[in-house]
């Protein structure tokens, strides 16, 4: 049974905040300041370069996507870190759309993240041809999976309202029309039951730095089906996806399997923070967690409905459609966000009115849902955002 009290104790939290922003950055595991400090003294301070080898820096993108691999449903050795997740959702994209010749079109949605959005235009950009990015309201996009589809791209959870894709169905359909399927993970993994082998997803992509709390700017993850790991041909062909990387070869011959997609050095210090926020989850289902999420989540939504009738419900109200997140619409949605930040109400905004609040059991329970509503009251009530300072835009929402 998993003890969430245990996980709690795990985590380092401000005194006196309630933090309901780990959908966006999750908080510091306390192991993880000293995992970090002995890569860098045991490890790098003492090892130098030959930490790559004793250290077994170079085999952490696979051992630490084996670790995450089992958070997503995907099978060992499918599962590969580095680079940003912009570049993950580039490789997938590119690798799916040569698997399909004779299609050009990239179908996605308009609640999809705009960096998801940005990089399959760049991509249709540069090889022309045709080549489209077609974008549908979510509800939408089942209807318009058709025979000119190349790559279906959805991220399962939509970052503003909370809004679940349903994977297994859209990607059957998509199969189903001869298109292949690119998942975004950024808001599933680590957050509800991912399974990515039992819906046959083609390709999936993640960041580590929200619900499995790697810090910022930590690592992303791709996964590679294994029907596709031999044939799948990296666009961007770095030194580490080589076969052989330190032959020195001028020709480039991919890897085997998910390691073809590896592309730059991998960022050691943030995966040492990564690997040390991984043993938050031993012992830790994602059953355990899915329930108790929702039931943080039902407890919000009805608690903030019943004290504060100026804020409308932005997310799906059926928990099964809706991630780990709830949002609420307002005009002074900012506004109120700060005033919530100033009274150590941890949240988000994000344009044009929402109130962003992600709910992480790992570290959340009842008496900080409770406590986050009673300060949300207060704030509505005495209309306490209705200040000069909490109207200035900082530059991170």
């Amino acid at each position: 049974m998993t003890d969430f009290a245990k996980t709690k104790a795990m985590f380092h939290i401000p005194a006196g905040v309630i933090y309901l922003d780990g959908n966006s950055l999750g908080p510091l595991p306390k192991a993880a300041a000293a995992r970090v400090n002995r890569t860098i003294e045991a490890e790098w301070g003492e090892m130098l370069i030959t930490g790559w080898n004793k250290a077994g820096w170079m085999d952490m993108p696979r051992r630490v996507g084996d670790r995450i691999a089992r958070l997503i449903g995907a099978e060992p050795g499918s599962v590969v870190l580095g680079d940003t997740l912009s570049i993950k959702v580039y490789q997938a994209l590119a690798s799916a759309l040569e698997m399909t010749p004779g299609r050009r079109v990239i179908l996605s949605d308009t609640g999809n993240f705009p960096s998801d959005l940005y990089m399959a235009d760049g991509l249709v950009r540069t090889l022309g041809q045709g080549y489209a990015l077609k974008t549908v309201a979510p509800e939408e996009v089942e209807a318009n999976i058709d025979d000119t589809v190349a790559v279906l791209m959805l991220t399962e959870v939509d970052y503003r309202t909370g809004r679940r894709h349903d994977m297994q169905r859209l990607t059957a359909r998509a199969h189903a029309a001869g298109a292949l399927a690119v998942w975004d993970l950024a808001h599933s993994a680590g957050a509800l039951p991912v399974d990515l082998a039992g819906c046959g997803a083609d390709f999936a992509v993640g960041c580590t730095y929200k619900y499995l709390n790697s810090g910022p700017g930590g690592p992303a993850f791709i996964y590679v089906a294994p029907r596709h790991a031999e044939v799948a041909r990296p666009a961007l062909s770095g030194w580490l996806g080589h076969e052989s990387p330190f032959a020195f070869d001028l020709g480039y011959r991919p890897g085997r399997g998910v390691d073809r997609m590896r592309v730059g050095t991998p960022p050691i210090l943030q995966l040492a923070a990564l690997d040390a926020a991984m043993d938050v989850w031993d012992g830790v289902t994602m059953e355990a967690i899915r329930a108790r999420s929702i039931a943080l989540t039902e407890q919000f939504i009805a608690g903030v409905e019943a004290a504060c009738p100026a804020l409308h419900l932005a997310s799906p109200r059926d928990p099964v459609t809706r991630g780990s997140q709830v949002s609420f619409r307002h005009p002074e949605g900012y506004a109120i966000m700060q005033a919530l930040i100033a009274r150590g109400v941890i949240g988000d905004f994000r344009a044009p009115d929402i109130l962003r609040f992600g709910f992480t059991p790992l570290y959340i329970g009842e008496a900080e849902v409770a406590g986050a509503i009673a300060i949300l009251k207060d704030v509505m009530d005495n209309a306490l955002w209705d200040r000069p300072e909490h109207k200035v835009r900082a530059k991170v929402t």
